[in-house]
Formats: C-alpha cells, structure tokens, sequence
C-alpha cells in the first residue's frame, strides 16, 4: 500500500489477515492510491498479476494444525496453472523454507518467474545492513 501498488490477498475462509493489519493497510492505501483487495479465489487474485508472493501453510508453532491446514490451502497451491493466470512477467516469491509441493510446486519454485533465491540472498544483504546500522557501524 505504501507504494501505490494494487494488492490482492487470497486466503481460505477462517484464515483471514488480521483486522488490525486492514485496518491500517487502508489507511495508507487511501493516501497512496492504492487498491487492497481481499478474495477467497486465488484465480481471481493473481489474474493480471505482476508478483505471486505465497508463504508457508503451517507456521513455527502451528504445527498442531497441519493436517487441518493441508485439507484448506491446497486451492492456494502456487502451481503452473496459477501463475499461467498472472502477468507474462509475473515473479514468484517466497519467503522460505518452502515446502515444495505443498504452497508451490518444484515446477514453479525452480522456473523462470521463481526469484525465490534471490530475493533470500537480498533478504541476507538487508538483514546484515540493519544489524551494521544498530551496532553504529553504518
């Protein structure tokens, strides 16, 4: 929202994004422009879509609700009939770990539109800079 660009987010019912988190994703898209736009169908999500950005079914400290989980996300599965649906250009992204197969599939994970290693190395340079600037380093 900050950037101005349009987000959709696609998530199985029960498995809502905060409201608190809405709330304030809102408010600056009101300021930027942008457009949030919450759906159940990832189709309709990802039609058009310049970036695919998915995450893990179960978190650290979810594990408890994996199999309840893997019976709902399946329909969110980030495969290459998904991102088929998304902008020629589209990039895929993840945070990592993955579980391949399970969020996205090896197909999509190593093919062309996947950036998800790069953006782990990014994500390393980031990482290590914040730390420089809180040690008075940088």
């Amino acid at each position: 929202a900050q950037l101005g660009w349009n987000f959709n987010v696609a998530t199985p019912e029960g498995y809502d994004t905060d409201p608190k988190a809405i709330e304030i994703a809102e408010s600056i898209a009101k300021k930027t422009g942008s457009k949030l736009t919450f759906l159940r169908d990832p189709h309709a999500a990802v039609k058009g879509a310049h970036v695919i950005y998915t995450d893990t079914w179960t978190s650290m400290g979810q594990e408890e609700e994996t199999a309840k989980r893997e019976l709902v996300f399946p329909p969110y599965q980030v495969n290459a009939k998904l991102v088929g649906e998304a902008d020629k250009d589209v990039i895929v992204m993840h945070c990592l770990p993955a579980h391949r197969n399970h969020e996205l599939t090896d197909e999509v994970a190593d093919g062309p539109h996947s950036v998800i290693f790069p953006q782990a190395h990014n994500r390393l340079h980031a990482q290590k800079a914040i730390l420089a600037r809180l040690f008075g380093v940088a």
